[in-house]
Protein backbone atom coordinates (compact mmCIF):
# COMPACT_ATOMS: atom_id res chain seq x y z
CA UNK A 1 0.00 0.00 0.00
CA UNK A 2 2.31 2.74 -0.96
CA UNK A 3 0.40 5.13 -3.04
CA UNK A 4 -2.58 7.26 -2.77
CA UNK A 5 -4.57 7.38 -6.21
CA UNK A 6 -7.64 10.06 -7.19
CA UNK A 7 -9.86 7.87 -9.35
CA UNK A 8 -13.21 8.83 -10.28
CA UNK A 9 -15.10 5.86 -11.69
CA UNK A 10 -18.67 7.63 -9.15
CA UNK A 11 -17.72 10.42 -8.98
CA UNK A 12 -15.36 12.51 -7.19
CA UNK A 13 -13.54 10.09 -4.94
CA UNK A 14 -10.09 8.69 -3.14
CA UNK A 15 -8.45 5.40 -2.99
CA UNK A 16 -5.01 4.00 -2.08
CA UNK A 17 -3.49 1.39 -3.55
CA UNK A 18 -3.71 -2.29 -2.00
CA UNK A 19 -2.29 -5.79 -2.79
CA UNK A 20 -4.71 -8.33 -4.66
CA UNK A 21 -7.00 -10.10 -2.43
CA UNK A 22 -8.78 -12.77 -3.94
CA UNK A 23 -12.44 -12.03 -4.68
CA UNK A 24 -15.39 -12.88 -2.84
CA UNK A 25 -19.62 -12.82 -3.15
CA UNK A 26 -19.08 -9.91 -0.41
CA UNK A 27 -16.84 -7.35 0.75
CA UNK A 28 -17.17 -4.80 3.37
CA UNK A 29 -16.50 -1.05 3.54
CA UNK A 30 -16.11 0.14 7.07
CA UNK A 31 -15.79 4.17 7.28
CA UNK A 32 -14.29 6.12 10.27
CA UNK A 33 -12.86 8.60 11.80
CA UNK A 34 -10.75 8.51 15.66
CA UNK A 35 -12.81 5.85 16.45
CA UNK A 36 -9.80 4.39 18.47
CA UNK A 37 -11.03 0.65 20.24
CA UNK A 38 -14.54 0.57 18.58
CA UNK A 39 -12.94 0.83 15.10
CA UNK A 40 -10.93 -2.74 15.89
CA UNK A 41 -14.41 -4.29 17.42
CA UNK A 42 -16.08 -3.03 13.49
CA UNK A 43 -13.31 -5.23 11.91
CA UNK A 44 -12.97 -7.82 13.81
CA UNK A 45 -16.13 -8.72 13.52
CA UNK A 46 -16.35 -8.45 9.92
CA UNK A 47 -12.71 -10.28 9.42
CA UNK A 48 -14.29 -13.76 9.51
CA UNK A 49 -17.38 -13.26 6.93
CA UNK A 50 -16.10 -11.51 3.95
CA UNK A 51 -13.38 -12.07 1.49
CA UNK A 52 -12.05 -8.86 1.70
CA UNK A 53 -12.09 -5.81 3.99
CA UNK A 54 -11.40 -2.20 2.83
CA UNK A 55 -11.49 0.48 5.94
CA UNK A 56 -11.94 4.09 4.31
CA UNK A 57 -10.19 6.82 6.76
CA UNK A 58 -11.47 10.10 6.57
CA UNK A 59 -8.84 12.27 8.57
CA UNK A 60 -8.13 10.51 12.02
CA UNK A 61 -5.29 11.31 14.00
CA UNK A 62 -5.25 8.48 16.03
CA UNK A 63 -3.86 5.25 15.23
CA UNK A 64 -6.57 3.94 12.79
CA UNK A 65 -5.09 3.47 9.92
CA UNK A 66 -2.37 1.64 11.57
CA UNK A 67 -4.23 -0.35 13.69
CA UNK A 68 -6.93 -1.27 10.59
CA UNK A 69 -3.54 -2.65 8.63
CA UNK A 70 -2.43 -4.20 11.47
CA UNK A 71 -6.42 -6.53 11.06
CA UNK A 72 -5.61 -7.10 7.10
CA UNK A 73 -7.81 -4.12 6.01
CA UNK A 74 -7.10 -2.57 3.13
CA UNK A 75 -6.88 1.14 3.75
CA UNK A 76 -8.55 3.77 1.39
CA UNK A 77 -7.18 7.62 2.41
CA UNK A 78 -9.48 10.07 1.47
CA UNK A 79 -7.97 13.78 0.47
CA UNK A 80 -8.89 15.75 3.34
CA UNK A 81 -8.33 19.12 1.06
CA UNK A 82 -11.63 18.01 -0.14
CA UNK A 83 -15.07 18.77 1.49
CA UNK A 84 -15.45 15.72 3.58
CA UNK A 85 -19.00 13.37 3.41
CA UNK A 86 -19.71 10.40 4.33
CA UNK A 87 -20.90 9.42 1.18
CA UNK A 88 -17.98 10.70 -0.40
CA UNK A 89 -15.83 8.02 1.98
CA UNK A 90 -18.16 5.15 0.81
CA UNK A 91 -18.28 6.14 -2.70
CA UNK A 92 -14.48 6.05 -2.28
CA UNK A 93 -14.80 2.32 -0.63
CA UNK A 94 -16.92 1.37 -3.52
CA UNK A 95 -14.07 1.91 -5.94
CA UNK A 96 -11.53 -0.56 -4.99
CA UNK A 97 -14.51 -2.96 -4.69
CA UNK A 98 -15.87 -3.20 -7.87
CA UNK A 99 -14.64 -7.41 -8.06
CA UNK A 100 -17.49 -7.72 -5.60
CA UNK A 101 -21.08 -8.72 -5.93
CA UNK A 102 -22.38 -7.45 -2.85
CA UNK A 103 -20.77 -4.90 -0.28
CA UNK A 104 -21.60 -4.84 3.18
CA UNK A 105 -21.24 -1.21 4.42
CA UNK A 106 -20.83 -0.28 8.24
CA UNK A 107 -19.92 2.45 10.08
CA UNK A 108 -17.16 2.15 12.25
CA UNK A 109 -18.44 2.59 15.29
CA UNK A 110 -20.51 -0.23 14.64
CA UNK A 111 -19.71 -4.04 14.62
CA UNK A 112 -21.50 -6.60 12.53
CA UNK A 113 -23.42 -9.74 14.23
CA UNK A 114 -21.76 -13.22 13.96
CA UNK A 115 -24.09 -14.55 10.92
CA UNK A 116 -25.30 -11.69 9.50
CA UNK A 117 -23.88 -11.79 6.35
CA UNK A 118 -25.15 -14.81 5.70
CA UNK A 119 -28.71 -14.72 6.51
CA UNK A 120 -28.65 -11.25 4.17
CA UNK A 121 -26.95 -12.93 1.27
CA UNK A 122 -29.17 -15.75 1.02
CA UNK A 123 -32.02 -12.95 1.11
CA UNK A 124 -30.72 -10.84 -1.60
CA UNK A 125 -29.72 -14.10 -3.94
CA UNK A 126 -33.19 -15.22 -3.53
CA UNK A 127 -34.68 -12.57 -5.07
CA UNK A 128 -32.97 -10.71 -8.40
CA UNK A 129 -34.60 -7.30 -8.20
CA UNK A 130 -34.05 -7.05 -3.84
CA UNK A 131 -31.17 -4.73 -3.92
CA UNK A 132 -30.73 -3.66 -0.60
CA UNK A 133 -31.21 -5.80 2.96
CA UNK A 134 -30.77 -4.76 6.38
CA UNK A 135 -32.00 -5.94 9.59
CA UNK A 136 -31.92 -4.99 13.58
CA UNK A 137 -29.09 -2.71 14.63
CA UNK A 138 -28.99 -1.84 18.30
CA UNK A 139 -27.62 0.07 20.87
CA UNK A 140 -23.93 -1.23 22.86
CA UNK A 141 -24.66 0.09 26.20
CA UNK A 142 -28.50 1.80 25.93
CA UNK A 143 -28.12 1.68 29.71
CA UNK A 144 -25.86 4.54 29.81
CA UNK A 145 -28.49 7.84 28.89
CA UNK A 146 -31.57 8.50 27.85
CA UNK A 147 -30.11 8.98 24.58
CA UNK A 148 -28.48 6.15 24.03
CA UNK A 149 -31.89 4.41 24.51
CA UNK A 150 -33.58 6.96 22.00
CA UNK A 151 -31.14 5.55 19.46
CA UNK A 152 -31.93 2.34 20.41
CA UNK A 153 -35.97 2.99 20.04
CA UNK A 154 -34.75 4.28 16.40
CA UNK A 155 -33.53 1.38 15.14
CA UNK A 156 -36.28 -1.01 16.25
CA UNK A 157 -38.09 -0.02 12.48
CA UNK A 158 -40.58 -2.57 10.97
CA UNK A 159 -39.73 -5.60 9.04
CA UNK A 160 -40.36 -5.78 5.26
CA UNK A 161 -40.97 -3.42 2.25
CA UNK A 162 -38.79 -0.39 3.15
CA UNK A 163 -38.55 2.90 1.87
CA UNK A 164 -34.83 3.79 3.04
CA UNK A 165 -32.21 2.12 5.27
CA UNK A 166 -28.78 3.76 7.38
CA UNK A 167 -25.35 3.10 7.43
CA UNK A 168 -24.86 -0.16 7.93
CA UNK A 169 -26.48 -3.13 5.07
CA UNK A 170 -25.85 -5.18 2.51
CA UNK A 171 -26.13 -4.00 -0.83
CA UNK A 172 -26.11 -5.31 -4.58
CA UNK A 173 -23.30 -3.10 -6.15
CA UNK A 174 -24.53 -3.80 -9.71
CA UNK A 175 -27.61 -1.71 -8.49
CA UNK A 176 -25.58 0.80 -6.40
CA UNK A 177 -23.41 1.56 -9.77
CA UNK A 178 -26.46 1.53 -11.93
CA UNK A 179 -28.18 4.75 -9.78
CA UNK A 180 -24.11 5.99 -9.43
CA UNK A 181 -23.86 5.40 -5.93
CA UNK A 182 -23.82 7.77 -3.25
CA UNK A 183 -24.35 11.47 -3.62
CA UNK A 184 -21.50 13.23 -1.99
CA UNK A 185 -22.22 16.67 -1.91
CA UNK A 186 -25.18 15.72 1.26
CA UNK A 187 -23.54 16.26 4.77
CA UNK A 188 -26.26 14.05 6.01
CA UNK A 189 -28.91 11.30 5.04
CA UNK A 190 -27.64 10.12 1.97
CA UNK A 191 -28.08 6.66 3.00
CA UNK A 192 -32.00 7.69 2.74
CA UNK A 193 -31.65 9.66 -0.33
CA UNK A 194 -29.74 7.02 -2.19
CA UNK A 195 -32.21 4.68 -1.20
CA UNK A 196 -35.22 6.70 -2.78
CA UNK A 197 -33.16 6.49 -6.11
CA UNK A 198 -32.73 2.97 -5.80
CA UNK A 199 -36.64 2.67 -5.49
CA UNK A 200 -36.87 4.94 -8.62
CA UNK A 201 -34.72 2.64 -10.64
CA UNK A 202 -37.01 -0.21 -10.05
CA UNK A 203 -35.25 -1.76 -7.10
CA UNK A 204 -36.70 -3.38 -3.60
CA UNK A 205 -35.19 -2.56 -0.48
CA UNK A 206 -36.47 -4.49 2.40
CA UNK A 207 -35.83 -4.99 6.02
CA UNK A 208 -35.45 -8.61 7.86
CA UNK A 209 -35.75 -9.91 11.08
CA UNK A 210 -32.72 -10.44 12.20
CA UNK A 211 -29.34 -8.88 14.65
CA UNK A 212 -27.56 -7.29 12.06
CA UNK A 213 -25.29 -4.37 14.21
CA UNK A 214 -24.40 -2.93 17.13
CA UNK A 215 -24.35 0.50 17.45
CA UNK A 216 -22.15 2.53 20.06
CA UNK A 217 -23.30 5.91 20.46
CA UNK A 218 -21.51 7.04 23.18
CA UNK A 219 -24.34 9.87 23.33
CA UNK A 220 -24.02 10.74 27.15
CA UNK A 221 -25.09 14.72 26.65
CA UNK A 222 -28.10 16.59 26.07
CA UNK A 223 -26.04 18.82 23.20
CA UNK A 224 -24.72 15.65 21.68
CA UNK A 225 -28.68 14.69 21.17
CA UNK A 226 -29.46 18.26 19.89
CA UNK A 227 -26.62 18.56 17.77
CA UNK A 228 -27.63 14.94 15.84
CA UNK A 229 -31.67 16.07 15.97
CA UNK A 230 -30.05 19.27 14.31
CA UNK A 231 -28.03 17.14 11.39
CA UNK A 232 -31.71 15.07 11.12
CA UNK A 233 -33.08 18.09 9.94
CA UNK A 234 -30.50 19.49 7.78
CA UNK A 235 -31.21 16.05 6.32
CA UNK A 236 -34.76 16.28 6.10
CA UNK A 237 -34.43 19.50 4.49
CA UNK A 238 -31.93 19.06 2.03
CA UNK A 239 -33.18 15.81 0.46
CA UNK A 240 -36.64 16.56 0.28
CA UNK A 241 -35.60 20.18 -1.55
CA UNK A 242 -33.37 18.00 -3.87
CA UNK A 243 -36.40 15.77 -4.86
CA UNK A 244 -38.63 18.68 -4.26
CA UNK A 245 -40.23 17.96 -7.81
CA UNK A 246 -40.69 13.79 -7.18
CA UNK A 247 -44.38 12.68 -6.53
CA UNK A 248 -43.50 10.64 -3.17
CA UNK A 249 -42.59 13.78 -1.47
CA UNK A 250 -39.87 11.96 0.37
CA UNK A 251 -38.89 13.74 3.76
CA UNK A 252 -41.42 16.60 2.71
CA UNK A 253 -43.86 15.86 5.97
CA UNK A 254 -40.78 15.33 8.11
CA UNK A 255 -38.94 18.88 7.34
CA UNK A 256 -42.99 21.04 7.59
CA UNK A 257 -43.52 19.19 10.79
CA UNK A 258 -40.04 20.36 12.13
CA UNK A 259 -40.70 24.00 10.74
CA UNK A 260 -43.87 23.93 12.05
CA UNK A 261 -43.42 22.54 15.95
CA UNK A 262 -39.82 24.41 16.34
CA UNK A 263 -40.08 27.46 14.47
CA UNK A 264 -43.60 28.24 12.96
CA UNK A 265 -45.86 27.65 16.53
CA UNK A 266 -43.04 29.47 18.38
CA UNK A 267 -43.39 32.34 16.48
CA UNK A 268 -47.06 32.28 16.18
CA UNK A 269 -47.50 32.31 19.86
CA UNK A 270 -45.16 34.93 20.43
CA UNK A 271 -46.24 37.72 18.30
CA UNK A 272 -50.00 37.09 19.14
CA UNK A 273 -49.06 37.39 22.76
CA UNK A 274 -47.99 40.63 21.94
CA UNK A 275 -51.31 41.30 21.04
CA UNK A 276 -53.15 40.04 23.90
CA UNK A 277 -51.75 37.46 26.63
CA UNK A 278 -54.50 34.67 25.54
CA UNK A 279 -51.81 33.31 23.05
CA UNK A 280 -50.03 31.72 25.75
CA UNK A 281 -52.33 29.20 26.47
CA UNK A 282 -51.85 27.56 23.27
CA UNK A 283 -48.14 26.51 24.61
CA UNK A 284 -50.12 23.45 26.24
CA UNK A 285 -50.31 22.54 22.61
CA UNK A 286 -46.96 20.96 23.43
CA UNK A 287 -47.93 18.87 26.41
CA UNK A 288 -50.56 17.52 24.64
CA UNK A 289 -49.38 16.40 21.67
CA UNK A 290 -46.28 14.69 24.18
CA UNK A 291 -49.70 12.84 25.68
CA UNK A 292 -50.47 12.12 22.03
CA UNK A 293 -47.37 10.45 21.13
CA UNK A 294 -46.95 8.78 24.45
CA UNK A 295 -50.45 7.00 24.58
CA UNK A 296 -50.03 5.67 21.16
CA UNK A 297 -46.42 4.69 21.92
CA UNK A 298 -46.80 0.57 22.15
CA UNK A 299 -43.58 -0.16 24.26
CA UNK A 300 -45.11 1.05 27.65
CA UNK A 301 -41.59 1.63 29.47
CA UNK A 302 -40.21 4.98 29.01
CA UNK A 303 -42.90 6.07 26.31
CA UNK A 304 -43.29 9.39 28.74
CA UNK A 305 -39.81 10.33 28.07
CA UNK A 306 -39.84 9.31 24.50
CA UNK A 307 -42.80 11.69 23.97
CA UNK A 308 -40.82 14.43 25.82
CA UNK A 309 -37.87 14.08 23.74
CA UNK A 310 -39.60 13.01 20.05
CA UNK A 311 -41.71 17.10 20.83
CA UNK A 312 -38.31 18.79 22.42
CA UNK A 313 -36.77 17.23 19.37
CA UNK A 314 -38.14 19.63 16.77
CA UNK A 315 -36.70 22.47 17.83
CA UNK A 316 -33.28 21.62 17.10
CA UNK A 317 -34.77 19.52 13.63
CA UNK A 318 -36.19 23.05 13.20
CA UNK A 319 -32.63 24.82 13.31
CA UNK A 320 -31.25 22.28 11.06
CA UNK A 321 -33.75 22.81 8.43
CA UNK A 322 -33.57 26.53 8.37
CA UNK A 323 -29.93 26.45 8.56
CA UNK A 324 -30.15 24.45 5.27
CA UNK A 325 -32.63 27.15 3.46
CA UNK A 326 -30.83 29.60 4.54
CA UNK A 327 -27.33 28.55 3.24
CA UNK A 328 -28.71 27.74 -0.12
CA UNK A 329 -30.42 31.23 -0.59
CA UNK A 330 -27.03 32.47 0.03
CA UNK A 331 -25.36 29.88 -1.62
CA UNK A 332 -22.84 28.77 1.09
CA UNK A 333 -22.40 25.33 1.40
CA UNK A 334 -22.85 23.32 4.62
CA UNK A 335 -20.40 22.00 6.87
CA UNK A 336 -20.77 18.65 8.95
CA UNK A 337 -22.75 18.47 11.90
CA UNK A 338 -21.12 15.70 14.35
CA UNK A 339 -21.89 14.33 17.45
CA UNK A 340 -18.96 12.85 18.67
Amino acid sequence: MSATTEITPLGEQDRQNGPAASSGAVIAIAIGRNEGERLLRCLRSLQPQVGRLIYVDSGSTDDSVSRARALGAEVVLLDMSLPFTAARARNAGLAGADDAEFIQFVDGDCEVEAGWITTALAALQSDPKLAIVAGRRRELHPEASIYNRLCDAEWDTPVGPAQAVGGDMLVRRAALAQIGGFDPSLIAGEEPEMCLRMRQAGWTIRRIDAPMTIHDAAMLRHAQWARRARRAGHAFAEVSWRHRDDPEGFWRRETRRALLWGIGLPLVILLGAMITPLFWWLLLIYPAQMARIALRDPHRPERWKRAFYTVLGKFPEARGALEFHLRRLIGRRSGLIEYK
